[in-house]
């Protein structure tokens, strides 16, 4: 009875192991799924800042050559 019962705990304790580390899988699956697509998301947002300055600086530019510049020296 003894080693019914010692098998039986070896068994569970195998089995809830394993359970956790499908779950730990899971959970490190969509941590990086969302990490990937925040990195995206910040890159796509970088270039869309960096798109307006180029912009910005362009316009300045066309103003500054075409003496319509409204900022003091």
């Amino acid at each position: 009875m003894k080693k019914v019962f010692i098998a039986v705990t070896a068994l569970l304790l195998s089995v809830s192991v394993f359970s956790c580390r499908e779950t730990t899988e899971e959970r490190t699956e969509e941590s990086i799924e969302t990490a990937i697509d925040d990195t995206g998301d910040a890159i796509e947002d970088a270039a869309e800042d960096v798109e307006d300055a180029v912009n910005e600086a362009g316009e300045e530019i066309e103003e500054e050559v075409e003496g319509t510049d409204d900022m003091d020296n």
